[in-house]
């Protein structure tokens, strides 16, 4: 029976409206820098939580998930940068943003109770 794995398919969703701001950003010519960190570590989150699916030991499914937790958090930096600098209307940032966030929450659930259950075994 396969599971559902929410993290990993929000993470991939994240990372197509992430692939779609650098397109129309790109087009505007405009935040070259900052769209293109955007895109790496936006796009980064997903791919470190599909090598968690795969990880060789607890400790190792921990370290991906913290190194995604760790480009979630730059990912709301070059957001909120995006939107200080008028390249991101209040809409399109807050959308991106509570995406992130949300995101970046359950990381943070799933790396403690792994965590925790590591500390009990």
């Amino acid at each position: 029976m396969n599971k559902k794995n929410i993290v990993y398919d929000k993470a991939l969703d994240f990372s197509v409206r992430v692939v779609n701001l650098y397109n129309f950003l790109d087009q505007k010519g405009a935040a070259a820098v900052m769209s293109k960190q955007l895109l790496r570590c936006g796009t980064s989150i997903g791919a470190n939580i599909s090598e968690s699916i795969s990880a060789e030991s607890d400790l190792d499914f921990i370290h991906k998930l913290a190194i995604a937790q760790k480009e979630a958090e730059e990912t709301l930096y070059w957001l909120v940068l995006l939107k200080r600098t008028n390249f991101l209307t209040e809409v399109q940032y807050s959308s991106m943003n509570q995406d992130c966030v949300e995101i970046k929450k359950l990381l943070t659930s799933i790396i403690v109770t792994s965590k925790q259950k590591k500390n009990n075994d």
